[in-house]
C-alpha cells in the first residue's frame, strides 16, 4: 500500500505540473495531504505534520533565499553581470573565449537564475563571435551549460538550499563540495560546445534577436565579485572552523567565523556589498529591484516549504523497510537519488521541483543507505542536483530561452543543449561518487 501511495503521489505531481499546469506549491501541498490520508494519518496529525515540515524546512533557509535573490537582482540590474563576464573574458583571452563564456556563466549563475543570465549575456555571445570568427552556437552552448552547472549544485541557488534543508546537510559543506563537483560539470559543457557547436546552424530567419548596445558600466571587477565571493568564503570558513577536529580552536576566531559564516549573516553581508553597486541608481529604482527580488524569492520559499511538508508526511512511515532496501551501500543510495531526480526532471521540466521532491522522498532513506555523516548528506544533496539537470528539453523553460535567444530550432536545440545537459548530469554523478569514495 505504501509503495502504491508513493508512486501515485509522484505521478500526481508530474501530471498536475505538466498536463494541468498546476503551480508546484499546490501540487506538493495536495500531494502531502493525499499521502497523509492514504497512509492512515488522522486529519489533525496531517495538518500538524505539514505545519511542522513547512516551518522546519524554512527556518534555516527562508532569509537565505531572499537575500540571495536580492544579490542576484542587483548584479543583473546594475550591469555587474556584464562586468563579471568581461573580466573573466579579459583574464582568459579571446583565443579561449568560449571557455571564458562558459566560466562566466558558471560564476554568474550562483546568484542569478539561468534564464536571466542567458538573456543578459546572449548579446555578448554574438559580439565575441564576430570578433573571433568562432560560430556563435559554440558560445551559446558553452554559456548555457556553464549557467546550468552551478544552478543545481552551489548555494545560494534555491535548489541546493532546499535540498540541504530537507536532508539536514551542512550548507558550508554543500557549498564547498558543490564547487568541486560543478566546475568539471561546467567544463564538460564547454568541451561539448567545442565539439558540437561548429556543426550546428542558426535558423535563417528575419526575426532574429536584435543586438542591443550595452551601456558602459562604472562598476569595477572587484566590486562586482564581492557580493558573490564574500558570502561563499564566509560560509566555507565556518565549515572549516566547525570541522570535528576544530583546526582553528574554540576561541574568539572560532566564534567570529561561526557567526559571520552562518548563511543568513553571510548572505546579509553580501546584500550590503550588492547595495553598493547600485548607489548611483535612483532610490525609487533600487526600491523596485528589492520588491522584484522578494516577489521571486516568495514563490521559491513557498515551493521549498511545500516540499518540506511533503517530506514530513513521507517520514511518518518507514519507506526503507517497505521497499526492502536492505543495507544498501552509500554509493547505491547516491545512484538511487540521482535516478529519481533524473526521472522527475525529465518528466516535468523544473530542476527545483525535481530537487525538492526527490529530497523529500530520500530523506527517510539516508540511514538505510548509510549516508549519515555531514559529508555523506552533502553528497546526497549533490547527487540529487546531478539528477535534476538530466535532462533539459522541451518541457523546461530554460530550453526555450536557450533556443529562442540563440535562433535555433527545436531539433538543433535538442542536439546541442539537451545532449549537453545529459553529459553534464552523468559527469555530475560520477564526480559525486568519486568524492564519496575519496572522502
Amino acid at each position: 500500500m505504501e509503495i502504491f501511495v508513493l508512486g501515485a503521489v509522484v505521478l500526481f505531481i508530474i501530471i498536475a505540473t505538466v498536463k494541468f499546469k498546476m503551480h508546484p506549491i499546490f501540487s506538493l501541498t495536495i500531494a502531502a495531504v493525499i499521502s497523509g490520508f492514504l497512509l492512515g494519518l488522522s486529519p489533525q496529525r496531517i495538518m500538524e505534520t505539514i505545519g511542522e515540515g513547512f516551518g522546519k524546512t524554512l527556518s534555516g533557509i527562508g532569509l537565505v533565499i531572499a537575500f540571495g535573490t536580492v544579490i542576484g537582482i542587483y548584479l543583473e540590474k546594475t550591469g555587474a553581470t556584464q562586468v563579471l563576464a568581461n573580466s573573466i573574458l579579459g583574464l582568459i583571452g579571446l583565443k579561449r573565449s568560449p571557455l571564458a563564456i562558459n566560466l562566466a556563466g558558471y560564476v554568474i549563475s550562483i546568484p542569478v537564475f539561468c534564464d536571466s543570465g542567458f538573456i543578459i549575456l546572449s548579446s555578448l555571445n554574438k559580439a565575441i563571435s564576430k570578433r573571433t570568427g568562432i560560430p556563435v552556437l559554440v558560445f551559446a552552448i558553452a554559456l548555457a551549460t556553464g549557467l546550468y552547472s552551478a544552478h543545481v549544485f552551489v548555494p545560494p541557488t534555491p535548489g541546493p538550499l532546499a535540498a540541504a534543508a530537507i536532508l539536514e546537510a551542512d550548507l558550508g559543506l554543500v557549498l564547498v563540495l558543490g564547487l568541486l563537483v560543478s566546475l568539471p560539470v561546467s567544463l564538460t559543457g564547454y568541451f561539448w560546445a567545442r565539439f558540437i557547436g561548429r556543426s550546428l546552424k542558426e535558423e535563417d530567419t528575419a526575426e532574429k534577436t536584435e543586438e542591443k548596445e550595452e551601456m558602459p558600466s562604472t562598476i569595477k571587477p572587484f566590486q562586482a565579485f564581492l557580493p558573490l565571493l564574500v558570502p561563499i568564503i564566509l560560509i566555507a570558513l565556518k565549515s572549516v572552523a566547525n570541522y570535528p577536529s576544530y583546526p582553528l580552536g574554540k576561541g574568539w576566531v572560532f566564534g567570529v567565523l561561526d557567526f559571520l559564516g552562518s548563511p543568513v549573516i553571510a548572505l546579509l553581508i553580501g546584500v550590503f556589498f550588492a547595495f553598493s553597486l547600485g548607489r548611483k541608481s535612483p532610490v525609487k529604482g533600487r526600491g523596485e529591484w528589492v520588491s522584484e527580488a522578494f516577489k521571486q524569492a516568495g514563490a521559491i520559499v513557498l515551493i521549498t516549504g511545500a516540499g518540506g511538508a511533503f517530506g514530513a508526511i513521507l517520514r511518518t512511515v518507514d519507506i526503507a523497510s517497505i521497499i526492502n532496501l536492505e543495507s544498501s551501500t552509500g554509493a547505491g543510495g547516491l545512484l538511487i537519488a540521482f535516478a529519481i531526480a533524473a526521472v522527475l526532471k525529465t518528466a516535468q521540466g523544473s530542476s527545483t521541483v525535481a530537487i525538492i521532491t526527490t529530497s523529500a522522498i530520500i530523506a527517510p532513506l539516508l540511514e538505510t543507505f548509510g549516508l549519515l555523516s555531514l559529508t555523506d548528506k552533502a553528497l546526497a544533496v549533490l547527487a540529487v542536483g546531478a539528477g535534476a539537470m538530466t535532462v533539459s528539453h522541451i518541457n523546461d523553460s530554460y530550453f526555450w530561452v536557450v533556443s529562442q535567444f540563440s535562433n535555433i530550432n527545436v531539433k538543433t536545440a535538442l542536439r546541442g543543449h539537451t545532449l549537453g545537459t545529459l553529459l553534464q548530469g552523468v559527469t555530475g554523478i560520477l564526480m559525486v561518487l568519486l568524492l564519496y569514495f575519496i572522502l
